[in-house]
């Protein structure tokens, strides 16, 4: 039977989605612990890749189980078999047409920034970090012409395995929650919450914006500049690539008659 899972992981320690020789990888520790839990070896397939230390609030996957377990038991034994910082939220039974890639029709990513003078601690690891004062409108501004259809060559990594760089962006959401500094002497911060809804993202495609809108925001560049970077279909046009501790995959999305959930609990503290 095929059987789909929800699951959120903390990517610091990991080398991506990825199986790798390494095994360090968030596929290899739920292959091993499914070999451990079914006693058989399984292979899974993802709804979107991860690279090496990004999250995931919701990565969806699917397998064939040679075996039969209710749902309950395929999350609290699987979760006794993962580390602490991967976990299963769900399992169900789905039909063999069932895809997690293939039958997504949308996906949504979450890049969270700290803009503060002083590097990030407690959020090591969770957050981009910008030391310098953002412009909000001047991001928002820059990123409108990245909604819709194009050709994001000049947002692709070089090693992008897309058949195709023309994607479709829905959405570009960009939210801060300011803090006030307590003394002088400790600056203020802020969080920005950026969100992406596309239909697919090239390889290092949002890292590879953002870039670009933090330049935008520091007043490097115009917000105009954002066009021209897109219209030059060139990777060099681009600013370099951000750091990818910021970035969450906040899950695939399909269509409701699959019965899937939307969300796990973690959402609430992101979306």
């Amino acid at each position: 039977m095929r059987i789909a899972l929800g699951l959120s992981y903390l990517g610091l320690n990991y080398e991506g989605w990825q199986s790798q020789l390494s095994g360090r990888t968030i596929q290899d520790q739920l292959e091993k612990a499914l070999l451990e839990f079914t006693k058989h070896p399984i292979r899974v397939h993802c709804a979107g890749r991860t690279d090496s230390k990004v999250h995931a609030l919701m990565q969806v996957v699917h397998f064939e189980s040679p075996v039969e377990r209710d749902q309950a038991s395929w999350v609290r034994g699987l979760n006794s078999f993962l580390p602490q910082d991967i976990s299963v939220h769900w399992a169900t039974p789905v039909s063999d047409s069932f895809d997690a890639r293939r039958c997504a029709v949308a996906r949504k990513y979450i890049y969270l920034l700290l803009e503060s003078p002083v590097k990030p601690s407690l959020e090591f690891g969770r957050v981009g970090w910008c030391f310098k004062p953002l412009d909000g409108g001047a991001m928002q501004s820059s990123a409108k012409c990245l909604i819709g259809t194009h050709d994001y060559s000049s947002f692709r990594a070089a090693a992008c395995q897309s058949l195709t760089p023309v994607k479709t962006l829905h959405s570009i959401k960009i939210e801060r929650r300011h803090h006030q500094a307590s003394h002088p002497l400790m600056g203020e911060s802020s969080y920005w919450r950026f969100e992406f809804v596309g239909n697919a993202f090239l390889h290092h495609m949002i890292r590879n914006i953002m870039g670009c809108l933090v330049y935008v925001g520091q007043g490097r560049k115009t917000p105009e500049w954002m066009q021209l970077v897109l219209e030059a279909k060139n990777r060099d046009a681009a600013a370099p690539t951000y750091a990818p501790e910021g970035l969450y995959f906040a899950g695939p999305q399909y269509d409701s008659n699959w019965g899937l959930p939307e969300a796990t609990h973690l959402m609430n503290w992101l979306v």
